[in-house]
């Protein structure tokens, strides 16, 4: 509860970029074209395996599932983050903004689909003779749910006790959306709890699923230099290079964004490095499975020449 001299906070200020003055309308279309091609890139992928066939196997089956992913996690700040830099700051009632937290959280479902995706091409390229028996799609729909559900139990509970906060007196965020350290400090409630629970789960939905990722990888790339063709070694590896390089990027901009320093002076720094998670990471997937990969490339063709 607030104390008597107190008010009750209801809304949160959003200040966004500082000093951005006749940057606002280049970098408002700069965005607004980096959102639209995330969300045509992935629609288009997302179609493109549900339309067909020959697309209707594992890997593309869990890049789907990235896609609604990737455009979850944009569609739920690209839009807020356009206003703001239009009108250089926005009021959110603290319940949107806690529920803004709440789908940030659900998209690092991310982390356990790459995850899945990993050990796909450590079946198929460690042990081919038994991939198909094992990674049937029905399997690929009951280990996608299960990361949904894991995913949706975790944060669900944590948003509980974000909900359950104090807030009072200042409401002010120097940030572009309500991420969960800058909300969270703003309570005056004592949080201590809260943060132990935050550190474990990350650990559990981000740690984890990157360790995992680091092992089948291991894995792979003693398989592929034990081959004795050249040929065959370049056609293997270049089955796992574009997801080892969505991995590359989406992990990089995580462990740069919240491992890196503390305080005032990296604010901005650390609103940069949340565009490149938010923003860039999303845009560059669609661009890289588009352009690697042979049977995406070869089924949108088709369609362009039907049209």
């Amino acid at each position: 509860m607030c104390k008597a001299n107190e008010t009750e906070v209801t809304n949160i200020v959003l200040l966004g970029f500082n000093d951005l003055n006749k940057s606002k309308t280049p970098l408002f279309i700069f965005f607004l074209l980096l959102y639209s091609v995330i969300l045509c890139g992935n629609v288009l992928i997302i179609c493109l395996v549900s339309c067909n066939e020959h697309l209707q196997v594992p890997m593309f089956f869990f890049l789907k599932h990235l896609g609604l992913a990737d455009i979850l996690l944009t569609s739920n700040i690209v839009p807020m983050m356009l206003h703001i830099i239009l009108n250089d700051e926005m009021i959110a009632a603290l319940v949107g903004c806690i529920c803004q937290l709440y789908i940030y959280g659900l998209s690092t479902v991310q982390c356990f689909l790459l995850a899945l995706m990993s050990y796909d091409r450590y079946l198929a390229i460690c042990y081919p003779l038994h991939y198909i028996s094992i990674m049937s799609l029905d399997v690929c729909l009951l280990f996608v749910v299960l990361c949904w559900l894991l995913v949706f139990v975790l944060i669900t509970s944590e948003i509980v006790l974000v909900y359950r906060l104090d807030f009072c007196g200042f409401n002010q965020i120097d940030h572009f959306f309500c991420d969960f350290g800058p909300l969270v400090a703003l309570s005056t409630s004592d949080t201590s709890v809260l943060t132990v629970v935050d550190f474990i789960y990350s650990v559990l939905i981000i740690s984890v699923p990157f360790i995992f990722i680091i092992g089948t990888y291991v894995c792979i790339f003693i398989t592929i230099f034990k081959m004795n063709s050249k040929t065959g070694r370049k056609k293997t590896f270049s089955t796992c290079s574009s997801h080892l390089t969505v991995v590359c990027t989406y992990y990089g901009t995580q462990i740069i964004v919240y491992m890196g320093p503390a305080g005032e002076n990296s604010t901005n720094m650390r609103k940069f490095l949340s565009l490149m998670y938010v923003v860039i990471a999303p845009f560059m997937n669609p661009i890289i499975y588009s352009l690697r990969n042979k049977e995406i490339r070869e089924t949108l063709r088709k369609y362009i020449k039907m049209v």
